[in-house]
Order: structure tokens, then C-alpha cells, then sequence
């Protein structure tokens, strides 16, 4: 674990696998994803695009300069984003969750690939749904409460422990709900269970858990897997998910998070909305 800030930036490329979907996507299509490179919640639509085989260019800003291209889209300058050229003129989508319901919603009527539950299993959509809010109201504000523990005030060794059991919880609760989901005959549980999909959850988690394996192992010496028996199902998920074509092709290289997530584990002033929010004790933006 780095003791010292060494005052890296984040990045505005993409590396390695996904620097290669980019150059796929470089073309003119009827959707253009706007996202940075670094972004988990870019990430979510980009599997979505990439797993429901929507066709879409990809456009990389750099979301803290704020482009007016962007603004036009999303007014708070968050990205995902998404221009719409079948309307005219050409129309706006942002948020992350909104963005995969419109995805979903877009690939069931053209026959594609799909990854909630079929409308015919509604307690399963549900189902998938609450476990889908337990990853935004709990486990992703507590991975970023981990990253940012400061280690500029006399109680810090004491709340790196604290906050670093708050995401180990978040993260057992998660396996729970999965595994509880499938001894009730849940469908829809995606890489979950041998021989499946990607499915919603993991879309919708898949970017933090990745993420623990490098930024939080890095800054925060963290595992995400430890070895247990208990562990064994989550280790299972983990590889499958990661190992997933859709999965892949969206990730960079280790470093480019590395030095991306600096600022958020030295909690540096301002260093985003999302970082702004967790140390104000808001919901995030």
C-alpha cells in the first residue's frame, strides 16, 4: 500500500482490451456512448452494449472539463451518456441504470440477447431488482468510503479497518442474497451459476468487484477473495464474469486504474462528484 500521494492523474484513453472495442466503435452508428475510460458506471452500459450486441459508437471526454457535447447530454457532466441520432433532432440518455433499462428494453424488442428475467417471470425481475438495489444503496457507497479513508486525521488507521469491514459485509451480503436467489429458483442469476449469461447483476457489479482485484488491492491492500470455503461460489462468479468476451472488452490495463483512483485514495479536494458526495455523508450524484 503506497504511503505517500504521488500525484498521478486519471486517464483519458483507454488501454489494452478495451482500447481495442473503442477503435471497433469509431464509427458513426444511431447511439453514441459518451464515457471515460476510468468509469465504472460507463462501464455497466458498455458491457450491456457490448453483451446485447446494440450497435454503438464510443466517444471518450473527459468528464471533469465538462464539454459542452457532454452537458448538451447529461447536465451535470456525468457520464454515461448517450446521443440518440434516430430522433430529430438527436436526443439524450444519462444515468447509468436509466441507460440499461433503455438497453434492456431496446434488445427484447429486436429479438437479442437480454439480461433481466423474461416478463413472464415478474418475482424474478424482482428479485434481481432488489439485489440490484443492495449494489447501489450499500455495496457501491461503501467501496468508495473504503477508498477514501483519510490518513490525514488521528482516528485513520481506526477507520480504514472500520470502513474496510463496512465493504467486506456489503460484499457477503451480496454472495447471500445470490445464493439465497438461487435456492429459491431465481432466474436471470447470469454468470452466477455455471453455464450462464451475463445477466443484470452482473452488469451491475461486475465494475466495482473488478476494481476491487486492482485499485482496492493496490491502495488498500485489500482481498477481495480470501480463501474460505464460504468463498469458493464468489471466487467461481468472479472468474466466469471476468473471463466473459463482453466483460473483457471493456477493461484497460491495471494501470491505467491505478493511477486513475489516486486521488480518490488520498481523497485529494474535489476530486469528483461521487468522491464529494460519500465525504459529505449525500447519496451520490
Amino acid at each position: 500500500m503506497p504511503l505517500t500521494d504521488s500525484g498521478k492523474s486519471y486517464r483519458n484513453e483507454c488501454t489494452g482490451d478495451a482500447l481495442v472495442t473503442v477503435n471497433a466503435h469509431s464509427r458513426d452508428e444511431a447511439i453514441t456512448l459518451f464515457g471515460a475510460c476510468f468509469c465504472p458506471f460507463v462501464q455497466r452500459v458498455w458491457i450491456a452494449f457490448e453483451y446485447l450486441q446494440i450497435p454503438y459508437k464510443v466517444r471518450e471526454v473527459d468528464p471533469y472539463k465538462k464539454p459542452k457535447s457532454l452537458l448538451e447530454l447529461s447536465p451535470k457532466g456525468l457520464v454515461p451518456a448517450l446521443r440518440l441520432e434516430t430522433f430529430d433532432p438527436p436526443r439524450a440518455l444519462n444515468e447509468s441504470t436509466v441507460i440499461l433499462e433503455f438497453l434492456e428494453d431496446t434488445a427484447l424488442s429486436s429479438g437479442k440477447n437480454t439480461l433481466l428475467p423474461p416478463s413472464s417471470a415478474p418475482y424474478s425481475r424482482a428479485r434481481i431488482r432488489l439485489i440490484s438495489d443492495h449494489i447501489n444503496r450499500t455495496l457501491i457507497p461503501s467501496f468508495y468510503r473504503f477508498l477514501q479513508t483519510s490518513s490525514n486525521t488521528p482516528d485513520s488507521d481506526e477507520k480504514l479497518v472500520e470502513n474496510g469491514k463496512e465493504y467486506r459485509e456489503s460484499l457477503e451480503g451480496l454472495g447471500e442474497m445470490m445464493q439465497k436467489a438461487e435456492k429459491d429458483g431465481v432466474e436471470g442469476l447470469g454468470m452466477w451459476k455455471e453455464g450462464g449469461e451475463i445477466g443484470w447483476t452482473d452488469v451491475m457489479v461486475g465494475p466495482w468487484l473488478f476494481r476491487s482485484t486492482n485499485v482496492l488491492a493496490h491502495y488498500r491492500s485489500f482481498d477481495l477473495l480470501p480463501p474460505s470455503a464460504e468463498n469458493s461460489k464468489f471466487a467461481a462468479w468472479i472468474d466466469r464474469l471476468f473471463a466473459h468476451p463482453a466483460f473483457k472488452a471493456t477493461c484497460s490495463t491495471e494501470d491505467l486504474y491505478i493511477d486513475s483512483y489516486e486521488r480518490y485514495a488520498w481523497n485529494r479536494p474535489n476530486t469528483s462528484q461521487v468522491a464529494n458526495a460519500i465525504n459529505s455523508g449525500r447519496g451520490l450524484p
